[in-house]
């Protein structure tokens, strides 16, 4: 089945609001295998979204519609509900009770502007919002489907996940070909090396789908296979995947949507170890992403930010004389930062970093985005060298990435080396 993405509002246009209910809804259709054929934004303006109707109902068997749905003059999607399906308002005891419900419970007395909410065009079956008052819309008309939902994400979220994923999952039980996807999560490579090492494509696929999703974080592979038999879709996709494996592995840390850090929390908790950080130029990143995870207190010991020589020396016991003598962005100084948290936390693992972020700080010797990192443990002390771009931002996020890989590639025992 093909679906057209409409989002709506001026904000999107002018770029206020970044669309990212495309991306997500994107996401969500693909991954029950209806394919996204085009996504649109348009205004607030009724003459763009009926025109952007018009093209979805002749060409892709569902619509998904985000924005337009609130109280204000400026909402005009469900005035081009009505207009497009020549339907009628009607109200709907059920949505209104919600929004009196949702009002009550906010202590807020409802309006009529909110209870006008609860009209629902007489052609749509409506999709309860348990998290606002514009209710969505589910429309099915000469074998065309459209969905229609308010742009706030966290109210679309819930009505995909637990009305609209759900029932185009159950429409779409019935089809003969099984299309099955996966992504394997890459970071350390860039996306010319990557493809250069996994060689010929067409002899790695075998008829499969393979896409290359580069990000600042690193590069996804999105693996695609089809098949009329469920079983075989399942294994054709494992044999590629371990196909990728066996070519470019070290730099693959997980599968679909895991993250770094929950890949990293979960070897530290298996093995029961501890880990604190000592963070200068990325000023607390590292130790942020670490405890982004729930439970982080059952690994996480502690993390420093000294950013000035002389907290290097205080608090991590780094040598005055070796920042003097090599500077503070050194192989040396990382190491003994490293050595320093780790000992002055007691914790099993020791990470830091050390690096001239930009635009100012360089010299002729050590540039903008040069980063050394640090490692300690039990068994090795020991260091690595980066040099990212010009971007200050930029730097301080590939950096975090770099440390958390190189936690993870110690504890794996894969070679720091390229």
């Amino acid at each position: 089945m093909k679906a057209n993405i409409i989002s709506i509002g001026d904000e999107l246009l002018i770029g206020q609001t970044t669309n990212t209910n495309a991306s997500f809804i994107g996401n969500q259709l693909s991954e029950i295998n209806i394919n996204v054929t085009k996504v649109v934004t348009v205004g607030d303006d009724e003459n763009a979204i009926i025109d952007a109707f018009e093209t979805a109902f002749a060409k892709a068997d569902i619509a998904i519609v985000t924005g337009g749905l609130g109280p204000t003059h400026d909402d005009v999607t469900r005035t081009c509900v009505v207009k497009f399906f020549n339907s009628e308002l009607v109200e709907n005891e059920e949505i209104l009770e919600d929004i009196k419900s949702l009002f009550g419970k906010r202590n807020r007395e409802v309006t009529e502007i909110n209870k006008a909410q609860a009209l629902v065009p007489e052609v749509a079956e409506p999709i309860r919002n348990a998290h606002g008052t514009a209710p969505g819309m589910w429309i099915e008309k000469d074998k065309r489907i459209f969905v229609i939902m308010p742009g706030v994400p966290y109210e679309m979220k819930a009505m995909m996940n637990d009305f609209v994923v759900p029932r185009l999952a159950e429409i779409l039980e019935g089809s003969k070909s099984k299309i099955k996807r996966s992504t394997l999560q890459t970071t350390g490579i860039p996306e010319s090396t990557l493809a250069e090492r996994l060689g010929d494509l067409d002899e790695l696929l075998e008829g499969g789908k393979l896409s290359f999703l580069p990000s600042i974080g690193g590069v996804r592979l999105r693996i695609e296979v089809e098949d009329e038999d469920e079983k075989a879709a399942k294994n054709k996709l494992s044999e590629i995947e371990q196909k990728i494996k066996s070519k470019v592995g070290r730099y693959i840390y997980g599968r679909d949507d895991e993250t770094l850090e929950e890949v990293i929390a979960r070897m530290l908790e298996e093995r029961q170890l501890k880990i604190s950080t000592a963070e200068s130029c990325t000023g607390g990143l590292i130790a942020n992403r670490l405890t982004n995870i729930s439970g982080s207190s059952n690994y996480f010991e502690r993390g420093v930010v000294c950013y000035s020589n002389a907290s290097k020396v205080e608090i991590l016991r780094v040598d005055e004389d070796l920042v003097a003598e090599k500077g503070a962005v050194s192989m040396e100084v990382a190491m003994q930062m490293a050595e320093g948290v780790k000992s002055t936390s007691g914790s099993d693992i020791g990470i830091s970093v050390t690096g001239i972020m930009g635009p100012k700080g360089a010299t002729t010797d050590k540039p903008v985005g040069l980063v050394y990192i640090g490692y300690c443990d039990d068994k090795v002390c020991t260091a690595k060298k980066h040099i990212f771009g010009n971007e200050r931002l930029l730097n301080k996020q590939r950096t975090m990435r770099a440390a958390l890989d190189m936690v993870r590639k110690q504890l794996l025992g894969i070679s720091l080396d390229d």
